[in-house]
């Protein structure tokens, strides 16, 4: 049966506390809950480049590794400067000849064609998403692959009214374009960098992370099932160096990255001097800020999706909790309570809540810096649970009594591990809050509109969300300041990043 926890308090609300609280234990197991669609993955994956599946010019192809069980998925081709020429070549003559020359209402019906075919195969990609990448199915599902498909559909809507994008003004595409995204939303950040661009009149030579290609040149099928014309985008995998050489590729009249904040500005280094255009997605450090009147536990539930979403594998996640001193303690208790409950294990199962860490290296990075956390004198709390004798995983791991002075609390872990420290008044919070080199995010918990609208001009963050996090939409713009980056992506300022004023 289970056991019911009586707690003296004086004053429920002020402490946030509940007067009782069951407590289940283990009392009941989850039956595994396996998705069981068909990836339809492939042994071997190639290059595309100008609408066909080509191998690379130097035969060579490194392996996609499962993070949840470490066996080997697929061998992936490997693209060096050749292989980046001939697809710049591709977009450059598709553009010359045709997209950059085609109607907008016409582009949008190819642009439509591919978000309802990635709709019709949700369920494939879903699973392939999580198979590469180690996030739990239930995110790759409810929101990886939906919010891909509403990109592609947000911009073949905006495809024939260009002219109101920037009012006063015509626009007109800037031809190729040469795009880098990460490993933590491999999906969602292709639909992020392709949609735009194309929408505008662009053509698109883009690379996805070395660790989760599959995904990214599965979106090539659908772009042959939507006969989208030859080499108006074009995949090529490989490591750093494909990457390089598609930042500083003549050829690109703009440069798109997501990514880290070093390598972003070794790719700003590499093409100054030039005229390329650029926009930049970098890491962040978010606060999450909890005042005594929001709602404790809307509150608690926010915290957790703002770290513990993807593994804490989000530039904008929510790693530092700022919460006000007098329910501070109330705050935190019931953040170890709701951290007992998430559920660690099988990426595939529909009842895991934290997947597998994205790579070895990865958790290793984590492991260092939460170690770094330790010694540095912060307190440490993690829920006990069972991890997978195989794979590459994290307890999610909260620490207490963190100051700004904490590495844990400076650079970005992209991790499971939430750093907690305290406030006493608006202003400290604003100073801590912005006392960091980011600026991509920030969280705002609260009861009073006016402390809301405060706070979103005082935070230095490209985004502030208010009662809410991590709520993304494609018709509202995403980026940063400081070392978040620059530029925009969504929205109608995201394709003003993609034209030029005429």
């Amino acid at each position: 049966m289970p056991t019911l926890t009586r707690k003296k308090q004086s004053n429920p609300r002020a402490s946030g506390r509940p007067a009782a609280e069951l407590i289940f234990g283990d009392l009941w197991e989850f039956d595994p809950a396996p998705e069981t669609a068909d990836p339809k993955l492939k042994a071997r994956y190639d290059l595309f480049i100008n609408n066909k599946f080509v191998p690379p010019k130097s035969g060579k192809y490194f392996d996609s590794i499962n993070p949840a069980n470490e066996k080997k998925i697929a061998e992936i081709a490997y693209a060096q400067a050749a292989d980046v020429d001939a697809a710049y070549a591709a977009a450059k003559k598709a553009y010359d000849t045709v997209w950059g020359k085609m109607p907008g209402k016409e582009r949008a019906k190819y642009i439509y064609r591919i978000a309802r075919l990635l709709q019709d195969r949700a369920r494939e990609f879903a699973v392939a998403e999580t198979i590469d990448g180690g996030k739990p199915i239930k995110e790759s599902r409810d929101f990886d692959v939906p919010m891909a498909a509403a990109h592609f559909f947000y911009h073949a809507g905006w495809a024939d009214k260009l002219d109101y994008v920037a009012p006063g003004r015509k626009v007109a595409p800037l031809g190729v374009v040469g795009q880098v995204i990460p490993w933590n939303f491999p999906l969602l950040m292709l639909a992020w960098k392709i949609a735009p661009a194309i929408a505008m009149g662009n053509c698109v030579v883009i690379k996805p992370a070395e660790t989760t290609s599959i995904t990214a040149l599965k979106l090539g099928e659908i772009f042959q099932a939507a006969g989208l014309p030859p080499g108006v985008v074009n995949i090529v995998s490989g490591f750093g160096d494909t990457g390089a050489a598609i930042m500083t590729h003549p050829t690109a009249a703009k440069v798109a990255f997501t990514g880290s904040t070093e390598v972003g500005k070794i790719i700003m280094r590499s093409i100054a001097g030039t005229e390329k255009k650029m926009t930049m997605e970098l890491g962040g450090k978010a606060a999450n800020i909890v005042f005594d009147d929001a709602p404790i536990d809307q509150a608690v539930e926010g915290i957790v999706n703002g770290i513990f979403f993807n593994q804490g594998h989000v530039c904008c996640a929510g790693s530092r909790l700022l919460v006000h001193e007098p329910v501070a303690e109330a705050v935190l208790t019931k953040l170890k309570t709701r951290i007992k409950m998430l559920r660690i294990g099988d990426p595939l199962d529909k009842n895991t809540d934290i997947g597998a860490i994205n790579s070895k290296e990865q958790l290793k990075t984590i492991q260092r810096l939460v170690a770094i956390g330790v010694k540095e004198g912060a307190t440490m709390f993690q829920p006990k649970c069972d991890l997978p004798a195989k794979g590459y995983y994290f307890r999610p791991t909260v620490f207490s009594d963190v100051t700004m002075s904490h590495q844990i609390a400076r650079e970005e872990i992209f991790g499971p591990v939430l750093s907690v420290l305290t406030f006493r008044t608006l202003d400290e919070a604003v100073e801590k809050a912005n006392n960091t080199a980011y600026g991509l995010s920030a969280g705002v918990w609260t009861d009073k509109g006016s402390r809301i609208l405060k706070m979103s001009t005082e935070l230095k963050a490209g985004v502030v969300w208010a009662n809410t996090y991590n709520k993304f939409d494609p018709t509202s713009p995403f980026g940063g300041y400081k070392e978040s980056g620059f530029g925009r992506e969504g929205g109608r300022q995201g394709l003003l990043d993609y034209c030029k004023l005429v």
